[in-house]
């Protein structure tokens, strides 16, 4: 008799990989560590080889494991939506399209993505989640989004490289910082940000004193508080009119782009995958030589 895989082993597997190791899989799934461990001896013992290793103080995936993984996303996402439609959620194959975008340039990429989804599947519904980078990629992990567009560096999951959103420093039309040495006032995203972490790095880098005077968990905070003259932000911009009640300032540093990546659950169509990722590239102008995803190591 053939060896059989666990649909259960699977999604251990799956949650190793997504959250980066055994501890924050098992947190994740709402397991023990050694429950989690004895899936994936499970798998090794179903297959007759080991599909982790010792690196150092870390583990990560044998070729068999990575290869395993690969087809464990196949596996489990066939396998949820066979029973979606045997439940009778979704009867006629049509079951609601849920995708996910990072606030920064939310209000161009999402119209994109919407458009690209029903051009794919014409008459599904759509639905749209808006989150911070790794809220999102952790709803894809547990199958809660179809797909996610997200602030690469801002996450630990893989995924495929859509193209970058130039970065801009803004203020209230007429506002003018203090007079040195007194610091710069920022607004920002509280931590974790990136584009906050950018926008100090680059002030420090040319010497210029900053602090952050207002903090809002969600974009739309930030923007009130620059509105509002509290201080200059940056801000993650595709292209287009500038941010209502905001003008730009070309008196501080220039800052790189951040890149964004696209995740797709394990199972989702392919073509509504290759539709909604092309689509997006083509809005943010993506080259062939922007760096690919990696898949990060096992912690």
């Amino acid at each position: 008799m053939r060896p059989v895989l666990d649909i259960v082993a699977l999604r251990s597997l799956i949650a190793v990989a997504d959250y980066g190791g055994f501890h924050r899989a098992a947190g994740a799934l709402a397991l023990s560590q050694s429950t989690v461990s004895q899936h994936i001896r499970r798998l090794e013992k179903s297959l007759g080889r080991p599909i982790v290793e010792r690196d150092g103080r870390k583990t990560r995936f044998t070729p068999h494991g990575t290869r395993l993984l690969e087809e464990a996303q196949q596996i489990v996402g066939a396998h949820d939506a066979a029973l979606r439609r045997l439940m009778g959620e979704d009867p006629a194959g049509a079951a609601p399209v849920v995708i996910g975008a990072t606030e920064h340039g939310a209000d161009q990429i999402l119209p994109v993505l919407t458009a690209a989804v029903r051009d794919t599947r014409p008459g599904a519904e759509v639905r749209v989640r808006i989150d911070r980078s790794a809220r999102l990629t952790d709803a894809v992990a547990r199958g809660e989004l179809d797909l996610a567009v997200y602030v690469t560096e801002a996450a630990s999951a893989p995924g495929t490289p859509v193209g970058e959103l130039p970065l801009r420093w803004y203020a209230a039309p007429g506002w003018e910082p203090p007079a040195p040495p007194a610091p710069l006032p920022l607004v920002a995203i509280s931590d974790p940000c990136v584009i906050r972490r950018r926008a100090l790095t680059a002030l420090a880098s040319h010497h210029t004193a900053a602090t952050v005077v207002a903090e809002a968990g969600y974009l739309a905070g930030v923007l009130d508080a620059a509105r509002a003259g509290l201080g200059a932000a940056l801000l993650a911009v595709p292209g287009g009119p500038y941010p209502d009640g905001l003008a730009p300032r070309h008196d501080l540093p220039a800052v790189p782009p951040v890149r964004l990546s696209a995740r797709a659950r394990g199972g989702c169509d392919p073509l509504l995958t290759g539709a909604t990722i092309e689509a997006v590239r083509a809005l943010l102008g993506f080259r062939e030589t922007d760096t690919a995803g990696t898949r990060p190591g096992v912690m």
